[in-house]
C-alpha cells in the first residue's frame, strides 16, 4: 500500500476522534450548559447534518483546485471548528463549532476515497479505502477513549483542544505525504451530478443511511445506557468505547478484504447480523458481560459495511466518482443524525435508555431489504444486457424425429 494512505489515515484519525468522542462526554457537556441528555445529543445529530450538507458543498468547491490542496483546506476547517467548540461559552456556539468541523468530514473522506482508490490496482480498491478508514476506526480505540478520559478528568474543553492538535498533525501529514494529484480534466459539475441518476448509486446511499443509522441509534446513547441499565461506572465508558473501536477496526478490515471478492454477500451478512445484534441489545444491555460483547459486535458489523458500500458507489459512479463518494459519506452521517434524533424521541417518550436499540434494529432491517432489491435489479439488468448483446445462447433447434 502507498505511503500516502498513511497520511489519509492520519487525517481520518483526527476526524474520527472528534466525531465519536462527544458520545462519551454527553453528561459532562449537558451539565456544563444545563441542558438535558437528549438536547446534548444534538451535538451528535448536528455534526451529522453538517457532514451531510457539507459533503456536496465542499466537494463542489474542490472541483476547482487540486485534490491535495482541497484535503489540506478541509483539515484547516476541521481545526477551526474544534477550537470553536473548545472555547464556546454557550451551548449554541458549541453546536456551531461542531457544524463547522463537520463541514470538512464528508468531503475529506469522499475525496480521500477517490485518491486512495487511484493509488492502487483496480482489484485492491476496497482494501485501499479500508486502509484510509482504518484511521477512523483506530480513533475509536485510541483517540476516543483518551479523549473521553481527558474530558472526564480535566474537562471536556481540553478534549477538543487536543482534537484540534490532532487536526494539525493530519494537515502536516497530508502536506508531506500525499502526492500533488491534479484535479481531473474535463470533469464538470453536471458530470458529477449524473451519477445520481443511477438507481444503484441511490440504493447504495440509502443502505448507508439505514445501516449505519442502526449503529448510531444504540451508540449515541451508550453512556446513559451502560451506566443506568447495565450498571457500569462512569469511568468504564472509556473501555466500552475501546471495545466498540476494536470492533470497528476488525469489521473495517474484514469488510475491505471481502468486498473485493464478494461485495453483496458481505453486505448481506454484515447488515443482517447488525439487525439481529441490535435487537438482542435490548436484553443484553441488562448484563455487564453480554452488553460488552454486543458493543464490540455492533462496531464490527456496522463498520464491515463501510468499504463495500463506498466501493459500490465508486463502481456505479465510475465516470465522475468524487461528488458521489462524498455524498455517500454524508449518507453515513445522515443515518447518524436520523438515528440520534429517533433515539432521543423514544427516550424522551419514557421508553427507557434501551429503546433506541429497537430503532437501530428496524433501520438495519430496512438496509437488508434494500440490499435484496439492489441485487435483484442488478441481476435483471445484467440478464437484459446479455439478451440485447446476444450473449444468452439461443435455444437449441428441435431435433428431427427419425423415421423408420
Amino acid at each position: 500500500m502507498p505511503l500516502a494512505l498513511l497520511a489519509l489515515a492520519m487525517g481520518a484519525f483526527g476526524i474520527g476522534t472528534t466525531e465519536f468522542v462527544i458520545m462519551g462526554l454527553l453528561p459532562e457537556v449537558a451539565g456544563t450548559f444545563d441542558v438535558s441528555i437528549p438536547t446534548a445529543g444534538y451535538l451528535v445529530s448536528g455534526y451529522a447534518v453538517g457532514v451531510m450538507l457539507g459533503a456536496p458543498l465542499m466537494t463542489i468547491v474542490g472541483t476547482k483546485i487540486s485534490r491535495k490542496r482541497m484535503l489540506m483546506l478541509l483539515m484547516g476547517l476541521f481545526i477551526v471548528g474544534n477550537v470553536l467548540s473548545a472555547v464556546a461559552p454557550v451551548f449554541g456556539l458549541m453546536l456551531a463549532g461542531r457544524v463547522v468541523a463537520s463541514l470538512a468530514h464528508g468531503a475529506f473522506f469522499g475525496i480521500g476515497s477517490v485518491v486512495a482508490a487511484e493509488l492502487v490496482a483496480p482489484e485492491k480498491k476496497a482494501g485501499a479505502i479500508a486502509m484510509m478508514f482504518t484511521g477512523l476506526t483506530v480513533a475509536n480505540v485510541v483517540g476516543v477513549p483518551i479523549g473521553t478520559l481527558i474530558g472526564q478528568q480535566v474537562g471536556w474543553r481540553a478534549t477538543f483542544f487536543v482534537v484540534a492538535a490532532l487536526g494539525v498533525l493530519g494537515l502536516l501529514g497530508v502536506a508531506r505525504l500525499v502526492p500533488d494529484m491534479p484535479k481531473a480534466e474535463g470533469v464538470r459539475l453536471r458530470h458529477e451530478m449524473a451519477a445520481f441518476r443511477n438507481v444503484q448509486v441511490l440504493l447504495a446511499m440509502a443502505m448507508t443511511v439505514l445501516g449505519f443509522g442502526g449503529v448510531f441509534a444504540a451508540i449515541t446513547y451508550i453512556t446513559p445506557m451502560m451506566t443506568s441499565v447495565a450498571g457500569y461506572a462512569d469511568t468504564s465508558v472509556t473501555w466500552l468505547l475501546v471495545l466498540f473501536g476494536l470492533g470497528m477496526v476488525v469489521g473495517n478490515l474484514v469488510g475491505g478484504r471481502f468486498a473485493d471478492r464478494a461485495l453483496m454477500p458481505m453486505l448481506y451478512v454484515s447488515l443482517s447480523g447488525l439487525a439481529v445484534v441490535l435487537a438482542l441489545f435490548t436484553v443484553a444491555a441488562h448484563d455487564k458481560l453480554a452488553s460488552a460483547v454486543v458493543v464490540f459486535l455492533i462496531g464490527a458489523l456496522g463498520f464491515a459495511t463501510v468499504p463495500p458500500l463506498q466501493k459500490r458507489v465508486l463502481d456505479h459512479a465510475a465516470g465522475a466518482p468524487t461528488l458521489a463518494s462524498a455524498v455517500n459519506i454524508g449518507a453515513f452521517n445522515l443515518g447518524n443524525a436520523l438515528s440520534a434524533w429517533l433515539g432521543g424521541i423514544v427516550i424522551a417518550a419514557g421508553l427507557g435508555y434501551t429503546a433506541p436499540n429497537w430503532v437501530g434494529a428496524a433501520l438495519a432491517t430496512g438496509a437488508v431489504l434494500l440490499a435484496v432489491v439492489s441485487s435483484a435489479i442488478e441481476r435483471r439488468t445484467n440478464t437484459a444486457g446479455r439478451i440485447v448483446t446476444g450473449a444468452v445462447p439461443a435455444p437449441e433447434p428441435a431435433r428431427a424425429t427419425a423415421r423408420h
